[in-house]
């Protein structure tokens, strides 16, 4: 970077202007349809009509790649005079639910902060990101790597937006993912896997209950099998990051009605994994762990399905040029190198097919509740630190 060539760039962040951009994308409706059939209001299209837009007006070359029917992911590329170097600003264009979230769609602004679904999880970061595109723009700017800013469909649900961006190739060197992090530097969170485990029985009368088998009675073993399974995790070395995995049974459905000996049962649980475990280490401790309370009992009969949430873990070098230069940035402009810690979620991050780090306006806190809000001095804050590490990696 050029010397002081970010001081003189600070004032050409259009605050204002943010705040502006954030509202009119909170107003247009991009809730995650999970299994239901994309629809207005419940798919990406029109947030990405939207960003297509202002990323054009910013000068950025704009390309939109449909992940499924309705959900494209959008880039724009902000070509430097070199070009050897890329940098990544993404984020997802899909929120979380609003079901009980009476006036999700009234933005507002109350004490600094500006409230609204999607307002911190996460239209703030790419209203920042916008941000640093037209300060550029404004001060006349021309870096010499290659600026991208892109949003991602489907973070919410299965990562499809950001698994068809690993699967095209690297398309970046080092990118940043603005979830809301209070702007910390996130280069690792835990993964997620999420199952079900059945157990079978022989239906009967509630009168006769010895000529049936209970799969109630049979998950009532698997349940005390796990009991003292995060004690395990705790015991175990952690990541330097991330700490200790942890399990949690989270919902329970069994029977038919009172006086019938119950045939089947089903127990979903939650695996929160560390870098290095994987779907197949999980589920290599869920059996062992079942076939050991199933022991001696020839009645026992269960199984595992596929996963009902698979989320990779995300774990890049804190050495990683991306994670010193926000951490250099974020010195410069709140006088304090802030260190690197966990991402408490799971993220896009992992599938980008290059190192991508977490650090974003907003807190987690915020996130999928029903009182969605995002400081403000975040969201400027984040533009600050995206433009400084955008000229510390791609030079101006």
């Amino acid at each position: 970077m050029k010397p002081d060539l970010f001081a003189a760039l600070q004032p050409a962040i259009d605050a204002e202007w943010m705040v502006r951009v954030l509202r009119e994308m909170i107003l247009i409706r991009s809730e995650n349809p999970f299994d239901e059939p994309p629809r207005e209001g419940f798919r990406e299209q029109e947030m990405a009509d939207y960003l297509a837009g202002r990323l054009s007006d910013l000068g950025a070359a704009v390309e939109a790649r449909e992940v499924r029917p309705g959900r494209p992911n959008v880039f724009g590329l902000l070509k430097g005079k070199q070009g050897r170097t890329a940098l990544m600003l993404a984020g997802h264009m899909d929120t979380a639910r609003t079901d009980g979230y009476a006036d999700a769609y009234t933005v507002r602004i109350e004490n600094g902060r500006l409230h609204g679904r999607g307002s911190c999880d996460m239209k703030a970061a790419l209203a920042a990101y916008l941000g640093v595109l037209k300060a550029l723009r404004d001060a006349g700017v021309r870096l010499e790597g290659n600026l991208i800013v892109c949003g991602i469909v489907d973070e919410e649900y299965q990562m499809l937006g950001s698994k068809a961006i690993g699967r095209s190739g690297r398309m970046a060197d080092q990118g940043i993912i603005g979830e809301p992090t209070r702007l910390r530097v996130c280069p690792a969170n835990k993964g997620r896997v999420s199952t079900k485990i059945i157990t079978r029985g022989r239906a009967a009368h509630s009168s006769v209950p010895e000529t049936g088998v209970n799969a109630i009675e049979k998950m009532a073993k698997v349940i005390q099998a796990f009991g003292d399974y995060n004690a395990e995790l705790l015991a175990r070395p952690g990541h330097p990051l991330c700490g200790q995995g942890r399990f949690t049974p989270g919902v329970i459905r069994g029977g038919v009605q009172v006086n019938m000996v119950p045939d089947h049962c089903e127990l979903e649980v939650d695996r929160r994994t560390l870098p290095g475990e994987s779907q197949e280490s999980v589920y290599a401790e869920l059996h062992a762990r079942i076939r050991r309370a199933a022991a001696g009992d020839p009645d026992f009969a269960y199984e595992i399905t596929e996963p009902t949430w698979l989320i990779a873990p995300n774990d890049i070098s804190p050495e990683e040029p991306v994670v010193a230069a926000l951490r250099k940035g974020y010195k410069a402009i709140f006088g304090h190198d802030p260190g690197v810690e966990a991402f408490v979620a799971g993220s896009d991050a992992p599938y980008m097919g290059f190192p991508t780090v977490i650090c974003g306006p907003g807190s987690i806190r915020q996130a999928h509740t029903t009182c969605e809000f995002v400081e403000l001095e975040d969201v400027f804050g984040a533009a600050r630190l995206y433009l400084y590490a955008a000229l510390e990696l791609l030079g101006g």
